[in-house]
């Protein structure tokens, strides 16, 4: 074969490149490569959701999806001691006795005067839900009881009771069982509860307020405002037994600071947060509340023939 003898044609060769040596080779075109499984058979590639590479964000109950945190609670504590204090000196001002009394003196002589020892408790707890309810539902445009936690008493447990008066009973009976408890247990002598209900009138104006006004205000601030907050922080259960401690300490003061005594209120503020964390609303512990304050006023007023004739013998 000659140097200038073409090349024959390979098998399969066809067309003017078989032909013509000097052509130029076009590129092989390769098809691409078909899409990855993407999970079920028929899927749309392009509907396939992208991976994100942060974890989900941990999602609450209805119960627990509140708008405020830390910060807010802070602000609420300042507001609060700071309001309490101003009530306070304003209304001792005003009722003031003329004559100059000692410190002892004057605290009774407050104590007697219904409008402060009972006025300036309502003067405060309206200021706390008005700070509340400016805070929470105006400049953030939620609604004001719902956003606290008052919600229709339909139990998310198939466990708990749907009827309110079995959460009313469940507290008059909490009641005599905590009384039980501590009929052998004596307060120190002239702690503030006794010294109050040594006046008729202002004992009376605290009875009816602690029916009709208490219950509310408290499990609004305790099962409404802190409890959700605690358990998103710390857990369900670590916010059960830290807003049952904070129960108890706030009567420490009203029982001379009797532990057993404390400790039973502590029990108590427990078992209200319990059946609210059950439950999902606060409208079940208020009603466990109100039943529970309502018996223990009952007992107390005609135990002393409505605070006219005190037990002797403390």
């Amino acid at each position: 074969m000659s140097l200038h003898e073409e090349k024959p044609p390979t098998p399969g060769e066809s067309g003017p490149e078989a032909e013509n040596p000097n052509s130029p080779v076009m590129p092989e075109i390769h098809s691409p490569e078909p899409f990855p499984n993407w999970g079920s058979e028929g899927t749309d590639p392009a509907a396939a959701t992208e991976v994100s590479p942060y974890p989900p964000a941990k999602t609450y109950p209805e119960d627990l999806q509140i708008s405020w945190s830390w910060p807010h609670l802070i602000l609420f504590v300042v507001f609060g001691f700071g309001s309490l204090v101003i009530i306070q000196g304003v209304l001792a001002v005003i009722y003031a006795p003329k004559q100059r009394l000692d410190t002892k003196q004057l605290e009774a002589y407050l104590i007697s005067k219904p409008q402060f020892a009972i006025g300036s408790l309502l003067i405060w707890y309206a200021t706390i839900f008005f700070f509340l309810y400016v805070t929470l539902s105006v400049l953030r445009g939620h609604p004001f009881w719902r956003t606290l936690g008052w919600r229709k008493l339909v139990p998310a447990n198939q466990r708990m009771p749907k009827n309110p008066l079995a959460y009313f009973f469940a507290g008059c009976g909490l009641s005599l069982f905590v009384a039980l408890l501590t009929a052998s247990m004596k307060a120190p002598e002239n702690t503030p509860i006794e010294e109050l209900f040594k006046y008729p009138h202002t004992a009376m104006m605290f009875v009816a307020m602690a029916v009709f006004v208490a219950p509310l205000v408290e499990e609004t601030l305790f099962r409404g405002y802190l409890y959700p907050m605690f358990a998103r922080s710390f857990g369900v259960t670590p916010a059960i037994l830290l807003t049952g401690v904070l129960f108890g300490l706030m009567h420490g003061a009203q029982l001379g600071w009797t532990w057993g005594l404390v400790a039973m209120l502590t029990l108590v503020g427990i078992i209200f947060t319990l059946v609210r964390a059950r439950t999902g609303t606060v409208f079940a512990s208020f009603l466990m509340h109100l039943g529970y304050n309502l018996l223990i006023s009952l007992a107390a007023g005609l135990s002393t023939h409505w605070f006219t004739k005190m037990p002797t013998g403390k």
